[in-house]
């Protein structure tokens, strides 16, 4: 499982018809700053997820990839290799808030 912060939509009108329906999410994998510990910053990677949660524009999500994508009732019988399966509140890193979606 990995952080990711959503960056935008993808529309495919032509697709397998097992994905209609399915809102697909671009996120970017964010990561703890190596030089300060005291924050979350962007890994410049963009992913394509599947989104199971209702997640939105610029919101912090959790994801799994790989066969773990394909372990939600939701996704089951899908070609997915990245999911988002939650929602971030808060990050807790050396008992300090690095990240708080209410901030």
């Amino acid at each position: 499982m990995f952080l990711a912060r959503v960056t935008g939509s993808v529309v495919a009108t032509q697709k397998v018809a097992s994905l209609t329906g399915h809102k697909l999410l671009a996120v970017e994998p964010m990561r703890v700053d190596p030089d300060q510990r005291d924050r979350l910053v962007g890994t410049g990677r963009t992913f394509v997820c599947v989104d199971t949660v209702g997640a939105g524009q610029g919101e912090m999500v959790l994801i799994v990839q790989g066969s773990s994508a394909r372990l939600t009732p939701e996704t089951e019988k899908l070609p997915v290799d990245a999911t988002i399966i939650g929602i971030v509140d808060t990050v807790h890193i050396h008992n300090q808030t690095i990240f708080d979606a209410k901030a």
